[in-house]
């Protein structure tokens, strides 16, 4: 918790407050910045507040999803003032944040071996790999991404058959469906990383990867207590992957939830 030279007990007690409740959001962090600013502290008494801002760093969501950094920040919220006495903070209604979320390469590629992902890459039974592999399901595993310039990707992993593991390598491009889905478009195999001999075979099982992929990517399955955050548009830069957009506060998150 941060606090600026001038701030006075009422803000430090919000901020001390805020930065119980941030913290609950998620399973491990390096850092959680909190700032909400209420001048004239009088305000506090009916319960206004001009802004609040959040920062975090190093940030874990459901023990599995490694977040870079997240940031957000409201105009005027409204709270009641008696929450904050029993140092929780309770909003009278909700507000909207604009947003930012950063996650880097690295941190995709552990999500990729969490075991929320791992199960729906897992005996899948689709009737065209199914055809493939003699009726037998299908798994995907070592699945490393990496980010490339303009919002597109390059993705290598394993297809597992029963009696074979066949290498895919394709690229595509990311972007965001209603403001919530990550969306892989325009799939292309790329044949290069693929021995010629499975060549054949390995096209199909990318594309068909691709398809599970581009059903796999919804914010709403990565949820923060009382917080729901709605994308507006990405970005790649570098090894890190930028989301920009806003987020629905409905209530300040309780403790024990991660």
């Amino acid at each position: 918790m941060k606090n600026s030279p001038g701030t006075d007990f009422g803000e430090r007690m919000l901020n001390a407050a805020a930065s119980e409740s941030i913290r609950h959001l998620f399973s491990k962090s390096e850092s959680v910045e909190v700032s909400i600013r209420c001048f004239p502290s009088s305000k506090l008494l009916q319960g206004s507040i001009d802004n609040f801002k959040m920062s975090g760093r190093g940030l874990v969501i459901r023990r599995d999803f490694w977040v870079e950094e997240m940031r957000f920040e409201t105009d005027a919220v409204a709270i009641d003032f008696g929450s904050v006495l029993g140092g929780k903070i309770r909003l009278k209604q909700p507000t909207q944040a604009i947003a930012q979320v950063t996650l880097t390469e690295a941190g995709i590629n552990d999500a990729f071996k969490s075991e929320l992902v791992v199960k729906r890459m897992q005996n899948i039974t689709e009737p065209a790999l199914m055809n493939l592999s003699g009726g037998e399901p299908v798994s995907f595993d070592e699945v490393q991404l990496k980010l490339l310039p303009e919002n597109k990707i390059q993705i290598f992993a394993k297809a597992v058959l029963p009696n074979n593991t066949v290498p895919i390598s394709m690229t595509a491009s990311v972007a965001i469906e209603r403001r919530r889905r990550v969306s892989f478009q325009n799939p292309k195999f790329e044949p290069e990383a693929v021995p010629e001999d499975l060549r054949g075979i390995s096209e199909i099982l990318t594309m068909a990867f691709a398809e599970i992929l581009d059903n796999m990517v919804d914010l709403d399955r990565f949820d923060l207590d009382g917080v729901l955050l709605r994308i507006n548009r990405l970005e790649t830069e570098g090894d890190k992957l930028i989301f920009s957009g806003y987020a629905q506060i409905e209530r300040f998150p309780n403790a024990g939830r991660k």
